[in-house]
């Protein structure tokens, strides 16, 4: 269980001493900190597979290698046999906990965007590829949190065990941001049930509800807040109207809802305009999500796609990986996960350009992963 509030910006050192060691201790040549320590700083200098990681420690001299508790470098073998036998969802947590310690609240309430990513790269004759479920800090971009199931048909309940998952005055006063997918009542529970709110898209997986919410009379409600943007040539403009549950008397049994909302996306680009119109539910009360906040809220929420999966892809290139055996490619993403992390948090918006800068020099990648 992820428990913060054990530790006030635990250091990377300390939260990977956590991770059992599978290793008879008789015999042991390589810390197992020391280990993830330098692979989390190769990552973060752009390493992609464990030959990299390898290549990344040969370079190192000696001192560098013991500001990471190490003696000597291993070698890429050593490195790719240990995590093989690893307790990944142990080290999940532990990465975790240190993510959810270097992160502050910056205004508002904190919202946490969940999704999953298939690990394509992984797919083999005999195995499906393994999907990930991630949860993102929408304001500073941090994924808090990981696990894994074997099938995207199985994302449901994992999103559900990755929420259990926190330490419950984690997610207190938090609001979680789901895609449709995750529209249903025992996910609402478990979000409600932890004292935080939900935010769900509602699509034609819930046929009832995505009924009764188009039979709205939208065209009599004001627009709540009309944003729009401009840019690659194209106007956007998002317009939200909310209406508050207690209006509607014969409202399908759902679970926490205290507002819908209609949001409605209008692109214009080389003289074609397109409308795209999604409709919402949310256990936030008009007081803690007006019209504006709401509609940011949903936004926000694909920032788990732009600011980790894309990044994971273009930048680590994540769907071609050679990294397909046992739990390797789960190690991987949370390696790649935890380099993005650290990057966001020290200010890099860039994480390509944040990652050639590191490579340049394996001190300032060293650095980074020890001072955050």
């Amino acid at each position: 269980m992820v428990d913060a509030n054990a530790d006030v910006r635990a250091d990377l050192l300390t939260v990977l001493a956590r991770v059992p060691d599978p290793r008879d201790p008789r015999g042991v040549r390589f810390p197992l900190v020391g280990m993830l320590a330098v692979a989390v700083s190769a990552v973060l200098a752009g390493a992609k597979s464990f030959a990299a990681i390898g290549e990344f420690a040969a370079d190192l001299d000696t001192v560098q290698l013991g500001r990471l508790g190490l003696g000597k470098a291993p070698v890429e073998s050593t490195l790719r046999k240990l995590f093989a036998r690893l307790d990944a969802a142990a080290l999940d947590v532990a990465l975790a906990v240190y993510a959810w310690c270097q992160v502050r609240q910056i205004g508002g309430r904190r919202v946490i965007a969940i999704d999953g990513k298939t690990l394509r790269g992984a797919r083999t004759a005999e195995r499906t590829a393994p999907h990930l479920i991630a949860a993102l800090d929408h304001a500073t971009g941090v994924v808090l949190g990981q696990n894994q199931v074997e099938a995207k048909s199985n994302e449901i309940p994992a999103v559900r065990d990755l929420l259990t998952g926190f330490d419950p005055c984690d997610l207190r006063g938090c609001v979680i941001t789901v895609d449709a997918m995750h529209t249903q009542d025992d996910t609402a529970a478990t979000i409600l049930d932890a004292g935080a709110d939900y935010v769900f898209t509602v699509k034609a997986n819930r046929p009832t509800l995505l009924s009764a919410l188009k039979k709205l009379p939208w065209n009599k409600v004001p627009v709540g807040s009309r944003t729009t943007q401009l840019g690659h040539g194209r106007r956007a403009t998002r317009t939200i109207k909310v209406i508050d549950l207690p209006m509607l008397p014969d409202w399908p049994e759902f679970v926490g809802v205290a507002q819908v909302a209609q949001l409605r996306r209008t692109v214009t680009k080389n003289g074609k305009k397109s409308v795209e119109v999604v409709y919402l539910i949310t256990s936030a009360s008009h007081h803690d999500a007006q019209p504006a906040t709401l509609a940011a809220w949903v936004q926000g929420h694909w920032g788990i796609e732009n600011r980790v999966h894309w990044v994971r892809d273009a930048t680590f290139d994540e769907d071609r990986s050679q990294v397909r055996t046992g739990v390797l490619p789960r190690i991987m993403a949370s390696l790649t996960n935890t380099a993005i992390s650290i990057l966001r948090l020290t200010g890099r918006s860039n994480i390509a350009a944040a990652t050639r800068h590191h490579s340049r020099n394996p001190e300032r990648a060293i650095t980074c992963a020890l001072t955050w």
